[in-house]
This record gives structure tokens, C-alpha cells and sequence, in this order.
């Protein structure tokens, strides 16, 4: 998600102290690689993401006490609308701490979406921000899946309003061919303009190779579509499912202000059968916490709590 300039700077603060069951059906999220050289085809994703993953919870531990972080898992497992977590890795966390994020979802049942985060890149337009994620999951992806399956969420963010179709599909593709030398599931890939951009994104869509991908919208109230020049709307998440791909709401919550009608956008999606992900369970750094104490102020809380904000999420799930 976007980050304010006050937060950006207690994260810089943070990272300096450190260097986001029964049955046997098979898990579709089960991605992991035997052969990193010769990876097998990938299989094509179900279009209706809500059944794939699962309505869940965004969490990004990487700021907090080096990471080192408790969950609340057993409050979570109390509440049976949360089936998944988004787990937004940073790329300076020691990946053992990573794989242990992955680990600690998944023993508990949850499917889990795993997404490289690096804040100082939000909204860039820099290819070369966008390989330095995908070379990161090649570099690291069977340490990670060691420790549980998950699904790959490519880059937070990458690209601003500005990102044409043309670069995104070209800088994608590039991505795409590296994650591929050793993962095989499904790609997740955010829409440009912090999620926003649903229109380049699908126009995008039709240029890239790949047809294992899934594109992720993120609706927060000041939502802006500039290649449609108004605020965030419904018919902007019908022309990302124009596209003919799998799609996710990544992220939402009702912060910072704005007039987008975000729940409302929200209820559409999962009529659309799309998953739909909160911001965020804890770690957001601000007023968007689902739990009680933050990671912010506590981090290895014994137990948690719900907070005021909780019911603005989990209503919606």
C-alpha cells in the first residue's frame, strides 16, 4: 500500500535496528518446483479467485522488532471469513524469518499469498525495480516454499498513474521469464497507480505472454483512475475483468480519505467471485490494525484483541 511520508520515515527508523487438514485433495496453491531448469507447465488459474484463495487478511511484520513478530493466530482462527493472508515481505528480511512467516499461516490452514514489498520503490516505473523483485523470488523462492506453499504477488505496487500499458505488459514479460525458472503457479500482478489503474493493466494484460497471472486491484477512498480521469469505480474493476484474467482485490480498507466508494467496490468484486484481501490484520503503522495491541507499540503480544477498526474489514469479508 501507499505509504504516508511520516510512516516512510518510521520505517527507515525501523529497518535500522534489523539490518507485510483433514482430507487429501490436492492444494491448487501447492506451486513448489522439483525442477528449477525445466519448470512444468503452468496450469491454467480458475477464474473465480474466491474459490482459489479464499476472502483474508494483508500483514506486513517486516518493521516491526526485526520482524520478530507474534501473529494472533488463535483470535484469527476464531473468525471463519478469514481463509488466507497476504504476507508482504521486504527484501532486507533474513528470508529464514520470511520462511517462517509462510510457515507459521500455513500450519494454522490459512492459504497464503506471499508478496515482495520494498517501500522505498512503491509507484515506480523502473524495469529494473521490477527485476530486482523477480530475480529476489529466484534467488529465494524453494527457501520460501520449503517452509509451506504459497502463491507469488510478484511486486507491491510497482508503477505510478503514469505507466502505459506497453511498459508494464514489456516489463512484466521480462519478470515473468525469470520467476518462471522456479515457481509454476500462478503470478499475481498489482494493477499500476497503487493498484488503481485497472485500465492499463487490462489493456496490458492482452500483451503479456504469460496466462498464469492474476491481477490484483487495491481500493482504499481516495481512489484515483487517471487513464479514465475520475474517482475509483465499479465499472473499473468490470474492465480489469475484461481482460479475460483472474482477478483479486489485493488490498482495502477506508484510509485516507477520499470519495471512492471503496465498500461498495468491495461488495462488487466479491459478486465477481474475486477474492478480497483487508489491509491489514497488523503492521499497518497507522490507524488500519485489525487487532489490539499493534505491532507498532507491541510486538510480541501474548494474545490480541479486537480493535475498533475491525468490523470496517471483517463485515466485508
Amino acid at each position: 500500500m501507499r505509504y504516508p511520508v511520516c510512516l516512510m520515515l518510521l520505517l527507515c527508523t525501523s529497518f535500522s535496528g534489523a539490518c507485510h487438514k483433514g482430507g487429501t485433495a490436492p492444494d491448487p496453491t501447492d506451486t513448489t518446483v522439483t525442477n528449477p531448469v525445466n519448470p512444468p507447465v503452468v496450469a491454467k488459474p480458475v477464474a473465480s479467485t474466491d474459490t482459489l484463495f479464499g476472502n483474508g487478511v494483508c500483514l506486513q511484520p517486516s518493521y516491526y522488532n526485526g520482524g520478530n513478530v507474534t501473529f494472533g493466530f488463535p483470535l484469527m482462527q476464531t473468525l471463519p471469513k478469514i481463509r488466507s493472508a497476504r504476507i508482504e515481505i521486504e527484501p532486507a528480511v533474513p528470508i529464514a524469518l520470511a520462511a517462517s512467516w509462510i510457515q507459521q499461516a500455513r500450519s494454522n490452514g490459512y492459504k497464503v499469498i506471499a508478496t515482495y514489498h520494498k517501500y522505498t520503490v512503491l509507484g515506480s516505473n523502473n524495469p529494473a525495480d521490477l527485476n530486482d523483485a523477480a530475480n529476489w523470488w529466484k534467488t529465494n523462492y524453494n527457501t520460501l516454499a520449503a517452509a509451506g506453499s504459497f502463491t507469488v504477488n510478484l511486486m507491491n505496487e510497482w508503477g505510478d498513474h503514469n505507466l502505459t500499458a506497453t511498459t508494464y505488459a514489456a516489463a512484466y514479460n521480462n519478470a515473468i521469464a525469470i520467476v518462471r525458472q522456479v515457481y509454476s503457479g500462478p503470478i499475481i500482478l498489482d494493477c499500476p497507480g497503487w493498484g488503481q489503474e485497472t485500465t492499463v493493466a487490462a489493456n496490458a494484460a492482452k500483451s503479456i505472454t504469460d496466462t498464469g497471472i492474476i491481477l490484483s486491484a487495491h481500493i482504499y477512498p481516495n481512489g484515483y483512475n487517471q487513464a479514465k480521469q475520475h474517482t475509483f469505480q465499479q465499472a473499473d474493476l468490470d474492465d480489469l475483468a475484461s481482460s479475460g484474467r483472474p482477478c483479486i482485490v489485493g488490498e482495502f480498507g477506508n484510509y485516507p480519505s477520499g470519495n471512492a466508494d471503496w465498500a461498495g467496490m468491495v461488495t462488487y468484486a466479491k459478486l465477481k467471485h474475486w477474492a478480497v484481501l483487508g489491509w491489514s490484520w497488523n503492521g499497518d503503522g497507522g490507524p488500519m490494525n485489525m487487532v489490539t495491541p499493534a505491532w507498532d507499540s507491541v510486538a510480541n503480544a501474548p494474545t490480541y484483541g479486537q480493535s475498533s477498526y475491525f468490523t470496517v474489514i471483517y463485515n466485508l469479508l
